[in-house]
């Protein structure tokens, strides 16, 4: 198996340790100087002042589920998954009452300090809402629009009638096909021809065609409405991962357009999760994709946020941005019985969490940091000298001795009641000192 480490952290650290006189693994040369994924080339969108494409970082999204007409609830949430890290915010505007809201939600993150875009997401009407409320015209940062359901035997005088507003205000747009929002008329005159070739295709490759087609014919449309072909985005939501990965694969080919990536309907908890991760990550590996939002159901009363640190664990994962310092815990076995590291390993995850908007600030690079908190003897000293600073605590019946590595070298032997609090002594020493 080929690991590929993301050579912007990886030959850094190289060099540094090696300044040390600190051993790497003889693998080390040829696996740092492995070749990234090249992104798919794209025009690059401005969305508020975030840029988005191929020539910039992936970007994190996500989108709020209270009331929009609620200015005050949606706003707090919009600070909320902004803190967790989103770098742009979609919210509903189904009705007045909400496009009425959104210049009250821009004036109070404004208040609050939080320069998030924010985007309007609209379905059937967003024709009538943007020309009916100006103010809010001007207050989004991007309007979504589906070109599925902006209005029957109308559909293309609605859909440039939002594009002559995009214009007026400079906004850029995206284009998110939906499967289960197709465009009708699209579908059935493909599927009409397909039913007439002497060799019908699949009904799912059908499918696909027009998601295709109604996204570029779209885009199409935009620009002879007189938007720039670097004002848009577009997106071909489905739920199913291998739907995904095939629409996408496409659509990739056929223009340079930056690309929304996400399983719309992913799910409830682990299936959500898991399946969103399967799908994103085929793509980012790939080099397809500019801009992802993971799209998962909360539990009630659950936190809208998950889904943020998801799109940041996916995108950290495969070495394509650092968000957090990682921490590398195992699983535990039967030389674990006791709960002691696990519980040492949350409470690590949890002060690096809570500690991170203060280090950000502070300590830039900090992110890339890897930390290690391993439960016995087997692997413990190993993984702990790979990361940057680890502990190794005792297993059940070992010696109860903890010791801990700084840059792969031993610095010291906790013992005693005290060792948490110990390590996470010295775990603020190295982040100050490195990261200074």
């Amino acid at each position: 198996m080929v690991v590929r480490l993301h050579q912007d952290t990886a030959v850094p650290r190289a060099r540094e340790r090696a300044l040390h006189g600190i051993p790497l693994p003889a693998a080390f040369l040829y696996l740092s100087t492995m070749p990234l994924p090249q992104r798919r080339t794209t025009v690059t969108a401005h969305v508020g002042g975030v840029p988005v494409g191929s020539g910039h970082p992936v970007v994190v999204q996500s989108m709020t589920n209270t009331d929009t007409a609620d200015a005050g609830a949606t706003a707090a949430q919009v600070i909320a998954l902004a803190g967790a890290g989103s770098e742009l915010v979609r919210v509903t505007v189904n009705d007045d009452g909400a496009a009425a809201a959104v210049p009250e939600i821009a004036q109070r993150l404004a208040d609050a300090g939080v320069s998030v875009p924010v985007i309007g997401d609209f379905h059937y009407n967003g024709h009538l809402l943007l020309a009916n409320h100006p103010a809010c015209a001007r207050a989004l940062a991007k309007y979504r629009i589906n070109p599925g359901n902006v209005g029957g035997k109308r559909r293309d005088e609605n859909f440039r009638a939002i594009i002559r507003i995009a214009l007026e205000n400079d906004k850029p747009v995206r284009i998110g096909v939906n499967w289960g929002s197709l465009d009708q008329d699209l579908l059935t005159s493909l599927m009409d021809e397909n039913a007439r070739r002497a060799e019908p295709v699949d009904a799912r490759d059908v499918y696909v065609e027009a998601m295709l087609q109604s996204a570029l014919r779209s885009a199409a449309l935009a620009e002879e409405t007189g938007l720039g072909h670097d004002r848009i985005i577009l997106s071909a939501k489905v739920s199913g991962v291998q739907d995904l990965v095939t629409v996408y694969r496409q659509l990739a080919a056929r223009c340079d357009y930056p690309l929304h990536l996400g399983l719309t309907e992913a799910g409830l908890g682990t299936k959500g999760v898991v399946a969103s991760t399967a799908g994103l990550s085929i793509l980012l590996a790939e080099g397809i994709g500019d801009t992802i939002r993971v799209s998962l159901t909360p539990r009630p009363g659950g936190d809208r946020t998950e889904e943020v640190r998801v799109a940041q664990q996916i995108l950290q994962s495969l070495g394509l941005r650092s968000f957090a310092p990682q921490v590398t815990a195992c699983p535990g076995c039967g030389r674990t019985t006791s709960t002691f590291f696990q519980t040492m390993a949350e409470e690590i995850q949890d002060y690096l969490r809570e500690q991170m908007p203060v280090w950000r600030a502070r300590h830039p690079g900090v992110e890339e940091m890897r930390v290690a908190v391993m439960g016995c003897v087997v692997n413990g000293p190993g993984e702990s000298k790979h990361a940057d600073i680890g502990i190794s605590l005792p297993g059940t019946a070992e010696e109860p001795r903890a010791p801990v590595y700084v840059d792969g070298r031993l610095h010291v032997t906790l013992k005693g009641d005290a060792i948490v609090p110990e390590f996470l002594a010295i775990l603020d020493s190295y982040v100050a000192r490195r990261y200074g």
